[in-house]
Order: C-alpha cells, then structure tokens, then sequence
C-alpha cells in the first residue's frame, strides 16, 4: 500500500479509493473493501462528508490525506462555526460540489464528519497522528459550547397513533398503505432503512406471530439472522398483522418491495399501488403527514422504546426487538423528559 492517495474536491467514493487499493494487493482486495465498507445510510453520508473536508483542504490550502492535527482542528472548528463557507470566501458564490453551511452542525454530525476523514485514511493505506490530544480538546470545547445532548426524535404516544390511525380513509390505497407502514413500523421498532429495504420474502405468518427476517440491517452488517416479531391485537383497528394483510392483499403479489409509491391518478379513478419501492425521505415524509411536523420517521423506533420502558418491559425484551447492542442506546432513546409526569418523586409514599 506505498501508492499515496490524495482526496481532491471531486471527493472520489470510498468504493473508487477501495479500487485504487485492489492494484496493491488482488488478493486481500475484496475482503478490505468489504471490512471498510458500512450501513449503505452510512456510506452515503461519508461521501457527502468527504466532499466538505475535501473543498475545505482545498480552500484553506490543507492537505486531505494524509491529515495532520493542524487541519483536523481547524476543520472541526469551521464545521462547529456560525459563518457559512461562501462568506468565509468573501463571495456569494459556492465552491464546485461544496455546500454552503447555513449554522454550526451537530455535534453528532461533527463526530461524523471526523469518522469518515478516519475512513478515508484507512482505505488509502495513510493512519491518523498518534497523538491527537488537542484535537480531543478542541472537541470538548465544542461539545461544551453546543452541549452534549444529541438531539432525538420525538415520541409520540399510543393514544396521538390511534387517533391518527382512525383518521385514515381506508377506502384508499394510500390509507392502507400509510396503517400498515406506521403500525408496523411502531410495533417492529424499524428503522426507516429497513422499511424502505422490507420486502415480501422477509414476512412470515406464524399462529403466533408475524416474523420479519432481515437480511441486513444497521447493526448487523454480517448477513448473520435477525429476525423481528410483531403480534396480532384484539382490535383489528389497530393490529399491525391485519393492517399488513390488508394491504398485501391489495398489493396481489408475493415477492418485491412491501411499502411502495401510489401514483397520482385522474378524478374519478381509484389509485393503484405502483411497484416502486418507496424511499427514505418519502417515508419521512409519510410519517410527518400523517402524525405531524414535529415527527420524523425515526419517531416509529424512538416511540416503541419509549412506551416499552413506560410498560415496565425489560432492556432484554426491548433489545430483542430494536437489535439494538447496549442498554446505554435505550437509555438514549427513552424519551421521559416531562419533570413532572415522570418524576420518582411523586412516588415516595409521603
């Protein structure tokens, strides 16, 4: 691995810089990009993040790869600022494949952007400087002045999702749709990747439940089993099974993609569910429609946490369903932020 790679503001992809490394060495070639390569959400994201680091270097005169902590520190700092890039430039235009920033980025996002540089070392054969102890502390500095809390999707309630539900008109396409996907989606704690990849071969109707196998999810990257189960409830109204029959039974097929796009059709004619498998902002979208702007799709997963741990049910039981590999990341999850409806003190026998 003696071919240096340096990243330039066209930010190549992790899989075009994996290829570059494939001359090197044939033979271990496949298993490095397998072993670098993510959640395709993730992937994704480190492209786009490259893409900024990449016109940064380029702007300030930095060099990418490898990175010394000079630039690692000031990049942090930049993407941490209030000043957008172009009128950092002094000029209203944008640099060729660079966004503007518009305000200081999360501190979550920050973390991102400093994984996927990391990311980008590792696949051209370059390693980080050993010690980066004031790049550790100009992190500190900018979680302290944009605070530590992550921000979260909200949750909702089992009572705000029936009253939504009992609003859908079921004499549509859409209705049906839109049940199945928030009743499922709540009940199976899915994250909206796994909605958008979900389909028709993955369900199994069992007399006891519906089991869901998942090929391949956010944690688990090995192709190894994960299966979920959701259960039948005595209100049909409400039953995530039922709600996902129904809709199949529109669907009329037995392979492809479960929650797909409803075309829009003349006045008159009943809309029919297309085969085109419907995409993360679409159900983040769907989700913000139907339950309102203050939720965001990952509102399904953070609410079946939530009201779980309202429940009494145990981290085991949860993570059973979430897959979720530490009770630190339910604990994150668990919305009772009200001081006064969740509050141990209301509770001491006085």
């Amino acid at each position: 691995m003696s071919e240096e790679l340096s990243l330039v503001p066209s930010a190549p992809t992790p899989q075009s810089i994996s290829a570059q490394l494939a001359r090197a060495s044939a033979k271990v070639a496949g298993f490095l990009e397998t072993g670098l390569q993510g959640a395709a959400n993730t992937e994704r994201a480190y492209t786009s993040d490259l893409k900024s680091y990449t016109a940064f270097c380029a702007a300030h005169g930095y060099t990418a790869v490898p990175a010394d902590e000079t630039t690692l520190t000031e990049y942090v700092a930049y993407l941490a600022s209030e000043k957008p890039l172009a009128q950092e430039r002094g000029r209203g235009e944008k640099q060729k494949g660079q966004q503007p920033l518009t305000g200081p980025h999360a501190l979550a996002t920050i973390r991102r952007h400093l994984a996927a540089i990391r990311k980008a070392h590792q696949l051209s054969g370059h390693a980080l400087p050993a010690n980066l102890d004031g790049l550790n502390v100009v992190m500190e500095g900018i979680a302290r002045t944009l605070g530590k809390r992550q921000e979260q999707a909200l949750a909702f309630s089992v009572a705000e999702l029936k009253q939504v539900i009992r609003g859908l008109d079921l004499d549509t396409a859409a209705g049906l749709r839109d049940r199945a996907l928030l009743l499922l989606g709540f009940a199976g704690a899915f994250r909206r990747s796994e909605l958008v990849d979900l389909n028709l071969e993955h369900l199994e109707f069992t007399p006891r439940a519906l089991l869901i196998h998942l090929p391949k999810s956010k944690t688990n990257q090995y192709g190894a089993a994960e299966d979920k189960a959701v259960f039948q409830v005595p209100n049909e109204d409400f039953c995530p099974v039922h709600a996902l029959q129904a809709w199949l039974a529109l669907l009329g097929r037995t392979t492809g993609p479960v929650f797909v796009k409803i075309p829009r059709t003349v006045p008159g004619k009943v809309a029919q569910p297309s085969a085109k498998r419907l995409s993360a902002i679409s159900i983040n979208k769907l989700v913000q429609k139907r339950l309102g702007p203050q939720y965001s799709a990952h509102s399904l997963r953070v609410s079946f946490i939530t009201v779980s741990v309202l429940n009494g049910q145990s981290n085991k039981f949860i993570k059973n369903q979430t897959k979720q590999k530490t009770d630190a990341m339910i604990d994150r999850y668990t919305q009772l932020n009200d001081v006064v409806k969740h509050n141990a003190a209301q509770y001491l026998g006085l």
